[in-house]
């Protein structure tokens, strides 16, 4: 595996359009200043030792040896042996709704944003766990596996959106099916599902599945998210309507969710603008035992800078010897006269 030890100085690649636009813009100006004196071939003449294509020769030099030097600086490194690293932790799957409804913006901005949101923090949060996602609506699909990848996970919770599964519906029960399926075969890991739905118009018996949940040891943490009173799904320039053209509204069933959460031995908790239902959370994870999770995990690297600073010294050196004016010594040398 490839990587770089500081990558911080990568920014100052940017560097290299910059200078490659000041040279042309130099030499742009040289050349119509020369033109001001007469034409380049009578010029030429009176001018003998100029030699504008080593200018450019030498430009090019110094130009390739900055991005060597940044790569240099950043620490080039392969990764030399994947190892199995044990850490105490938890094992989390998360299952998010993204069915229409939750793009009703009675939760702010909408239900499905603050979802990621809490998401998103909850990741911040985790220390030595692991966590995958599943996103659900009419069907159940695995967004990411089970991992100890922070950084994919962030990366995976910014680009979910209803759009992903383009069966609408809820079917919690497939989602605790799937993720119960997902979880890592260790059976000393402590194993807890994130259900965060406004579990309306599920297609399942979820509750049911629930209980399967808990009789292989696998808790289910509910977040219910909606109010409930009932709120019309944006859609457009408008709101969804029923095919009798009447706005459909949706609300949060919260007696399923409790269910749920009763039935796998879980906490319920009603998602609202407050950072309430995350705090509830994360004291219910905060409770559970840490065993041994194993990651892969590249454990050293080897330093490989040294290739791009021998090329970086050659080109200092020949970009050095260069000149650029005509070298009368080497341009009397004829090896093929």
């Amino acid at each position: 595996m490839f990587r770089f030890e500081r990558t911080e100085y990568l920014y100052l690649l940017l560097l290299l359009p910059v200078m490659l636009g000041l040279f042309l813009y130099y030499m742009r100006s040289k050349k119509r200043d020369l033109k001001r004196l007469g034409e380049m071939r009578l010029l030429r003449e009176l001018m003998p030792d100029l030699a504008l294509r080593k200018q450019y020769v030498k430009f090019w030099i110094a130009w390739v040896c900055l991005g060597l030097f940044v790569l240099v600086i950043a620490g080039p490194q392969f990764g030399s042996k994947l190892e199995t690293v044990k850490k105490q932790g938890i094992e989390v799957m998360v299952c998010l709704d993204v069915s229409n409804s939750m793009l009703s913006d009675d939760i702010n901005p909408t239900r499905l944003d603050k979802a990621k949101q809490i998401l998103s923090r909850l990741v911040d949060n985790l220390q030595n766990d692991k966590i995958g996602l599943i996103v659900f609506a009419g069907d159940a699909f695995i967004q990411l596996p089970i991992t100890s990848d922070y950084i994919s996970a962030k990366m995976f919770l910014n680009s979910i959106s209803t759009a992903m599964v383009p069966t609408q519906g809820t079917a919690i029960g497939s989602a605790i099916s799937l993720a119960m399926k997902s979880f890592s075969p260790n059976e000393n890991a402590e194993k807890t599902i994130i259900l965060i739905t406004d579990a309306e118009d599920h297609e399942d018996n979820a509750v049911m599945m629930a209980a399967e949940a808990a009789k292989q040891g696998i808790s289910i943490n509910v977040l219910g998210i909606g109010s409930l009173e009932g709120r019309p799904i944006p859609s457009g320039n408008g709101y969804m309507k029923d095919k009798d053209g009447n706005m459909i509204l949706t609300k949060l069933d919260e007696k399923t969710a409790q269910e749920i959460a009763i039935a796998a031995g879980g906490m319920y908790a009603r998602t609202d603008n407050t950072n309430n239902a995350l705090k509830a959370l994360q004291k219910e994870l905060d409770k559970k035992t840490k065993s041994e999770v194993e990651s892969k995990v590249y454990s050293s690297y080897d330093e490989k800078y040294a290739i791009p600073a021998w090329l970086l010294l050659f080109l200092l050196l020949l970009e050095f010897v260069i000149m650029e004016r005509k070298n009368h010594v080497l341009s009397r040398i004829k090896l093929f006269s």
